[in-house]
């Protein structure tokens, strides 16, 4: 059953917050697909040494966190959650500088690109 947040942007304590600018723009790579959410992860690499990872996914994985944002589900699994908790995810359609902004409390240091960070 997925964990609803609540639909301010900003809550306090929360693993993730995804502003609703953001939940449109992963509902739009969902819209005329099978999948039914947004995986949220972290992986090795980027100049910073990690990495945010979206991607749409058909289905939630074993174990996995859903929380949902404006009615898109997110898939999270719990091994992310030191890595992530309190960001806030955005998006931006500006021509420069514009995608999926992450904003990190845990980041000690960040690559340019915004999508690279380490702890």
């Amino acid at each position: 059953m997925a964990e609803t947040a609540p639909q301010t942007e900003y809550a306090t304590g929360a693993i993730v917050v995804v502003t609703e600018a953001a939940a449109a723009k992963a509902q739009d790579f969902l819209n005329n697909t099978s999948n039914q959410g947004i995986r949220i992860a972290v992986v090795g690499g980027g100049c910073a040494g990690l990495q945010y990872d979206l991607k749409p996914e058909e289905q939630s994985a074993d174990g996995d966190m859903i929380l949902e944002f404006y009615g898109v589900p997110f898939f999270i699994h719990p091994m992310v959650v030191p890595y992530i908790k309190g960001t806030i995810i955005d998006y931006s359609s500006a021509l420069m500088d514009g995608g999926f902004k992450f904003i990190n409390p845990n980041a000690t240091s960040s690559c340019g690109c915004g999508t690279s960070f380490g702890i």
